[in-house]
């Protein structure tokens, strides 16, 4: 019979955490994110417990504490515009944390998202390539990180296609007036810098007689169903919904084991699905805005 001392060790099962994800499900491809983020944590062995935000700190706060309150181990959060309380509170007691989907501007927390600059850029140009030279951009408020990203993104484009910047063509903000507002400039095309304003812009175009794709071109960054199922089809960013998922589950498995490791900020590229909205024949998807060298109404 072997002694205690020489027996082989015995072999532990996989520890399983538990998860905290909150999001607001119902906005922007979120309901995606979630299911993706839920498959991820299950095939490293974890579970997941919800709790929906609206957007606004107030009910970020108020999911946090749910979260906390039924014990979970690490939080994966898609933070609210413009108001970090949330985030910070959770970095300063030691809840390892990772911001998915909307980054902030800061290195003290891990961080998965989509590259906004280039991608962005690569719209613009796309545009520019048809021969659209009044190329406008309907985009967030000035402070949202993502709308700030895509707007720079933008002017980026435009000078990469040798085109300038007009200040009346690039309007900030998220009410349905911005759409307005911009048409009424007569731009040529759009970059649309989130899939939230993009009925608004679609709405607006048909109040105008504009038909979209002929006298007026549209590309979106976020790629949601009402992209998808407009006629014409929207030609659209789509984030990597899977990748962002398995990479932030992993950055949290690595933060629960070593909470000293240096917080990691991750860009993942989006892919372009080319519908015909921008004046192209739908071509499917790839990862860049592929450049045309046919012309559209300028």
């Amino acid at each position: 019979m072997s002694s205690p001392s020489s027996a082989p060790p015995r072999r532990l099962a996989p520890l399983c955490y538990r998860f905290g994800i909150a999001l607001a499900p119902d906005t922007g491809g979120r309901a995606e994110l979630a299911a993706a983020i839920e498959s991820a944590a299950a095939a490293e062995g974890c579970a997941v417990t919800f709790a929906e935000t609206t957007g606004s700190v107030t009910s970020e706060a108020a999911a946090a504490r749910t979260l906390r309150a039924q014990g979970v181990d690490g939080v994966l959060l898609a933070p609210a515009s413009g108001d970090d309380t949330v985030v910070t509170e959770l970095v300063r007691i030691g809840m390892p944390t990772v911001l998915v989907d909307r980054l902030a501007a800061r290195d003290d927390v891990d961080q998965v998202g989509t590259e906004n600059i280039e991608s962005t850029s690569d719209l613009t140009e796309h545009l520019a390539a048809r021969g659209y030279r009044r190329i406008g951009l309907l985009a967030g408020p000035p402070g949202d990180s993502d709308a700030d990203e895509r707007s720079l993104g933008y002017r980026l484009g435009l000078g990469r296609a040798g085109l300038r910047w007009d200040a009346a063509l690039a309007v900030r903000g998220d009410s349905p007036s911005a759409a307005g507002v911009l048409l009424a400039e007569r731009p040529s095309a759009v970059v649309v810098a989130g899939e939230g304003m993009l009925a608004a812009v679609q709405a607006e175009a048909r109040s105008r007689g504009l038909r979209i794709g002929t006298d007026l071109g549209l590309i979106c960054h976020g790629d949601v169903g009402r992209a998808r199922e407009a006629e014409p089809p929207v030609s659209a960013l789509s984030p990597p919904f899977g990748d962002l998922a398995h990479t932030a589950v992993r950055l949290l498995l690595s933060r629960i084991a070593d909470s000293a490791r240096r917080p990691r900020i991750v860009r993942l590229t989006p892919s372009f699905a080319h519908r015909s909205s921008c004046g192209c024949p739908a071509q499917g998807s790839s990862t860049a805005a592929a450049s045309s060298s046919s012309h559209a109404p300028s």
